[in-house]
């Protein structure tokens, strides 16, 4: 916008102008007048509006050859349609009166140069950058909203180079400028008025180490793309070459939206004048972004890559469990992918590593891993192997001490889509294990926690968690997806519905089916001697109760009714005063689609079949899912982990774009 200024008429000499193309200039028509004049008319060339502000209250607009009055408060507004193809080629005339109305005291010439000075992004959401006369600074969220996206250049698109591209302060491939936002500038105008006129682009101090511009100069060469602000750069004087009426850049954004940052980030471009001193700003164009935030996807999208480590230990390899997998993803046509020994130094706990998710704008979107602070094994794995080419990277480091059992991302899950009273949340809800509620236990690290929340899309939901030995919410939730209209059911674990279960079975008399029957390594236990359990009877309603406390924060912050969860028998029991699973722990399960992987539960075998098994598919199968039994208890039961803990799964993004929903 022009600063509010009055260009001052003379009655001695003629008055230069510069008028941006489409903005108003105030002309003073008070300040210089003949004596004994009393009113004034106005003409002007063809190219030029011209127009009266004024109070309709106190002044009458003059009709025909009538004049306005000087001694009222109407100011004259003159505008420009187009750009001047010579200096001073559009002219305004003002003529003054007196009592003699047929003869002219005197005139005032005002000579315009018309330049077409704008900064354009894509600020309607179209993928492509167009000519916009709405508001370029302001970002509205929602189907109606509007402003330009940045996506974070988090990934490396150049093969001889170890770091994401964002690290780089110049251009390291020309792939690398699909990653980056197209902005143009217009600079339309005589080429002579340049020589007293500049253009410079500007950036807000705090915005400098968000984004990142560089300026195109045409060419196929990295060498035609110059970095012109960023981090130590806040402004650039404009190199307009001779008859040049656009140039192109491309912003690039560093940082994702964080506890000190919104995402909001603002680009300028003025045109100076320097021709005076000290020099003056004419006019200024401001465009906004925001940063693309960190999209976690559940398990109703489609997998498309189902990660799994290869490990040895005491009892041999767990090659029957890469089989299993590998049957499994064949059967959701989903890729496989063996993380190698030598890359995860024999931690097979790839789920706690990482979280998939994605970045996304009009023009461009890509998987981005999130890479948890847990720093084991696998704390490599994200960075060098999955780092590449139209795939990002992001982490946050817990500063000045560990990372606990919570922080690994076991503990990070996402809910499908959900409406709660009138609130929607399109993109779903995090959520994330925690402490009971002002117990001072363990909790997810705060900077995690702020850089989930910042991202503003999925609003993320606290559970209780600390209850359990390794303290994740996978350890007793999951979801998975149905066809019918609800399309997704939470499952909960339930120790109260394998209590149930085992005392009908008892009544039909099987209560000497034995649960772990067919496992070589673990003494069995009737079913009897669970029920007569005393002890475990108390640990098995201390988790119910637990448990509960989350489904019952579940229904409220998900918008849940009773029939959108289902209840899967698991029995869990208390060591050193936190919970770990009884037997295999069913719903820590992979979801691949309508196929899920779920550990084989080893129960009490009645009549050839498993019973809790025979139970688990009569609760899922009507739902048009396949449940597919999965022993995983020396490789990953036994040491505190089940399948999904074992494995990790990049799914599909939303259809829905996120900047439609309002958060």
């Amino acid at each position: 916008m022009a600063p509010k200024r009055a260009v001052q008429l003379s009655l001695k000499m003629p008055t230069h102008a510069v008028c941006v193309v489409g903005v108003s200039a105030h002309v003073d028509v008070h300040s210089d007048v003949p004596k004994g004049a009393n009113s004034f008319r106005v003409s002007g060339s063809s190219g030029v509006e011209i127009f009266m502000v004024y109070n309709r209250t106190h002044v009458t607009e003059p009709i025909g050859k009538a004049r306005w009055p000087l001694d009222t408060d109407a100011d004259m507004v003159v505008s420009v349609g187009t750009a001047s193809k010579e200096l001073r080629d559009f002219k305004v005339r003002v003529s003054y009166y007196g009592e003699q109305e047929d003869q002219a005291l005197g005139h005032s010439m005002l000579y315009l140069t018309g330049v077409d000075i704008s900064l354009e992004v894509d600020t309607g959401r179209t993928g492509k950058v167009k000519r916009s006369q709405g508001d370029k600074k302001t970002w509205r969220w929602g189907p109606e909203g509007y402003g330009a996206i940045l996506l974070v250049n988090c990934d490396r698109d150049n093969h001889r180079s170890t770091e994401p591209d964002l690290t780089h302060s110049w251009l390291m491939s020309l792939a690398d400028l699909q990653d980056m936002s197209p902005m143009v500038l217009s600079c339309n105008g005589p080429d002579e008025l340049f020589d007293s006129h500049k253009l410079v682009l500007n950036m807000p101090v705090s915005d400098s180490k968000r984004v990142r511009v560089f300026c195109a100069r045409g060419g196929n060469s990295v060498s035609d793309y110059k970095q012109v602000l960023g981090p130590q750069r806040l402004s650039y004087e404009v190199e307009r070459q001779s008859g040049e009426q656009e140039i192109r850049f491309y912003v690039e954004g560093l940082t994702f939206p964080d506890a000190d940052f919104l995402g909001l980030v603002s680009l300028s471009v003025s045109l100076v004048d320097t021709g005076t001193l000290p020099e003056v700003t004419l006019f200024t164009d401001t465009v906004g972004f925001r940063m693309a935030p960190w999209i976690m996807t559940p398990n109703t999208q489609p997998p498309e890559e189902l990660y799994v480590c290869s490990v040895m230990d005491t009892h041999g390899s767990n090659e029957k469990f890469l089989e299993d997998m590998s049957y499994l993803t064949l059967k959701a046509n989903c890729k496989l992918i063996i993380c190698p020994r030598v890359e995860n130094r024999n931690d097979r706990w790839i789920q706690d590593e990482m979280e998939f998710g994605y970045i996304e704008a009009p023009h461009k979107s890509f998987p981005v891993v999130f890479d948890s602070p847990r720093n084991r094994g696998l704390k490599d794995f994200p960075y060098k192997r999955i780092l590449g080419p139209d795939f990002g990277y992001v982490t946050r480091e817990i500063p000045l001490s560990g990372p606990s059992s919570l922080d690994s991302f076991g503990n990070l899950d996402v809910s499908p889509p959900v409406t709660v009273g009138s609130m929607e949340y399109p993109l779903g809800r995090i959520l994330i294990g925690s402490s009971y509620p002002k117990s001072g236990g363990r909790q997810m690290a705060r900077v995690v926690r702020n850089f989930l929340k910042a991202q503003q899309v999925q609003a993320p939901v606290e559970l209780y968690s600390d209850w359990l030995s390794v303290g994740h919410v996978d350890e007793f939730l999951t979801f998975v997806p149905t066809s019918d209209q609800k399309g997704f059911r939470l499952l909960l674990a339930s120790p109260s519905a394998c209590l149930k279960l085992f005392q009908e079975k008892k009544e039909e008399g099987y209560g000497e089916a034995a649960q772990f029957d067919g496992l070589k390594h673990q003494a069995k236990i009737s079913i009897n001697e669970m029920l007569a359990d005393r002890h475990l009877r108390r640990d098995n309603l201390h988790a119910q109760k637990c448990i509960d406390w989350n489904r019952n924060v579940l229904k409220r912050e998900l918008g849940l009714a009773e029939s959108d969860i289902v209840d899967i028998p698991q029995l869990f029991f208390l060591k050193n005063f936190y919970a770990e699973a009884f037997f295999p722990d069913m719903v820590n399960m992979v979801v691949l689609g309508k196929y899920l992987g779920i550990p084989k539960p080893y129960g009490p075998i009645i009549n050839g079949r498993c019973c809790l098994e025979e139970k688990v598919q009569s609760l899922l199968e009507p739902l048009g899912l396949h449940c597919v039994f999965i022993d995983d208890y020396l490789s990953y039961h036994e040491l505190q982990g089940e399948i999904h803990c074992g494995t990790n799964v990049r799914r599909k993004p939303f259809p829905f774009k996120w900047w439609n929903m309002v958060p």
